[in-house]
């Protein structure tokens, strides 16, 4: 099962060599793959065990498991698996009853794609841990062991490069600028009563600022020299008089 650009309509299954209910289909699928060109139908098949990809892909739970394709649309065929069945559901268009895998879910889609990787990664450890086992001569435990501190190491590193991003984007509270303080809407009442204090406060103000004013002026007035200049009085001209 592949993901089609043709204009043509696709109906593929998969199968497992091992699988008994696709050895039973294989006649009748080679027998309805002689109409493909009178139908003008693209029909294939995919070995899933060969492509585990297509397994989460496709969410194939059941073999086998057979899709119609058309146009990016992919819809389950669930009918009788006879060659007659397979051209009546083509030549009398019953593909358009069956509705469509949800975008979502779509083999194309993101989250499909997602966990076809996950299962090629599944097949690749599994291929991995074969080769240590039977042509390294490594035992079970210590393969076991090397793909647990592989996962330990590949977590940490994730993790910090998590923890990087995390205080990239939402930085800690001690590196912030400090918020600018919103006053608080207070109640009519609450903000006439503010106001008068604001008022009185401000008279009180002015009051203190024109007894300074007034107590400098004072001030000077005393501490400035006495304009009438006094006569020095000769001490020798008052024995003389005396």
């Amino acid at each position: 099962m592949q993901l089609h650009k043709d204009p043509k309509p696709w109906l593929e299954h998969g199968y497992a060599p091992w699988c008994p209910a696709c050895q039973s289909l294989q006649p009748e699928w080679e027998k309805f793959a002689e109409w493909g060109e009178d139908l003008e139908v693209n029909i294939a098949k995919v070995d899933v065990t060969e492509q585990p990809g297509l397994s989460g892909r496709f969410v194939i739970t059941a073999l086998p498991t057979i899709y119609h394709c058309k146009d990016g649309e992919f819809r389950r065929y669930q009918g009788a698996r006879t060659k007659t069945d397979f051209i009546n559901f083509i030549n009398d268009q019953e593909w358009k009853s069956v509705e469509p895998v949800s975008s979502w879910f779509g083999p194309s889609s993101f989250l499909m794609s997602s966990m076809s990787a996950l299962f090629q990664l599944s097949m690749w450890i599994r291929h991995c841990h074969g080769y240590l086992t039977e042509n390294v001569g490594i035992p079970v435990w210590g393969s076991y062991a090397i793909f647990a501190l592989a996962t330990l190491f590949s977590g940490l590193i994730l993790g910090l490069i998590m923890v990087f991003l995390a205080d990239c984007i939402c930085p800690s509270k001690r590196h912030r600028p400090a918020p600018y303080p919103h006053p608080r809407k207070l109640a009519p009442a609450s903000a006439q009563l503010l106001k008068k204090l604001d008022e009185e406060q401000e008279a009180d103000e002015e009051d203190i600022s024109d007894d300074e004013t007034e107590g400098k002026k004072v001030s000077s007035k005393d501490s400035s020299p006495n304009p009438v200049r006094q006569r020095p009085v000769n001490p020798a001209a008052t024995m003389e008089k005396s």
